[in-house]
């Protein structure tokens, strides 16, 4: 694996470090000797500056990145770690097995004490893990987006609660903040059948399927709508205790030795982007309703 440290070597002198074999690849001959990049860059860091010479948004960049991997058949690998870790793939498996029914809401909340960057806001921080862990095991198309939150010391918002729509009448909320005097990682997933509770702060039992749900008889008339409370059974699945990021590097490798996408792709990578990019157009404009195409 190659490394390149650091972002602005783009558009500087840089060197590239061979991890497989300890030794300095020089600027003349790196484009020969590579077989991926790990780039480990900042959110003001523009990767395709060298290819443009204005300013482009996140997204025009995430869509000129994956147009330029399409013309050279380059794979692009997108660093969505969650996605790798046993907890989020145990809750895809279940999902996509129908235990839980149809998914009626996607509810998150990742708070804590810090830590504040001086170059965006909560939601980018925060929120964009949530964002493709949702992405990935629901893989619904959403319709729109709001989002409403405050910036209490600068400009950036430091609370923010985020709103998802779905086109099945599905819908997710994010609850993200800076200023918590507790560390929480919760998400709920309810379905028609029964229902999630993923706790990432838990050393063990990290995900509980509840038996849970209310069952309506008839809903033509609401007042004379018949509503039953189901409680019933919990279970805790097993969940595969590999480290995420081993299987990301392998998943990474793997794509390129097969000539196929990663798990983790470019597209996904897009999704995500467009949300934080609705969602950030919505927060400045005090939570107006923001399409998503």
């Amino acid at each position: 694996m190659i490394f390149l440290l650091p972002p602005q070597s783009f558009q500087s002198n840089f060197l590239f470090f061979n991890h497989s074999n300890k030794e300095v690849i020089s600027k003349d001959s790196w484009y020969s000797e590579i077989k991926g990049l790990f780039l480990f860059i900042t959110p003001q860091t523009n990767l395709t500056r060298l290819l443009s010479p204005k300013e482009i948004s996140f997204l025009e960049e995430a869509m000129k990145l994956i147009e330029i991997a399409e013309k050279m058949n380059l794979k692009i690998f997108v660093d969505h770690t969650f996605v790798y870790t046993g907890a989020v793939r145990k809750i895809k498996e279940i999902v996509d097995k129908k235990i839980l029914g149809n998914i009626m809401y996607f509810d998150s909340v990742r708070i804590n004490l810090g830590l504040f960057q001086h170059d965006v806001n909560v939601i980018w921080d925060l929120a964009c893990h949530d964002f493709s862990i949702m992405d990935y095991t629901l893989g619904k198309k959403i319709i729109g987006i709001t989002s409403n939150g405050i910036a209490n010391y600068y400009e950036h918002e430091n609370i923010a609660h985020i709103a998802v729509y779905f086109e099945d009448n599905c819908f997710a909320h994010f609850h993200v903040n800076w200023l918590s005097p507790v560390k929480i990682r919760r998400t709920l997933i309810g379905g028609q059948k029964k229902m999630l509770l993923w706790d990432d702060m838990l050393p063990t039992e990290k995900i509980k399927v509840y038996d849970s749900g209310v069952d309506v008889q008839s809903a033509e008339d609401v007042h004379k709508m018949l509503v039953q409370y189901r409680t019933g059974d919990m279970y805790s699945p097993k969940v595969n205790e590999t480290e995420a990021l081993s299987l990301a590097v392998s998943e990474f490798i793997a794509a390129i030795n097969e000539n196929r996408r990663p798990l983790t792709n470019g597209e996904d990578g897009l999704r995500v982007v467009k949300i934080l990019e609705a969602a950030e157009e919505s927060i400045k404009n005090k939570g107006k309703f923001i399409e998503l195409i």
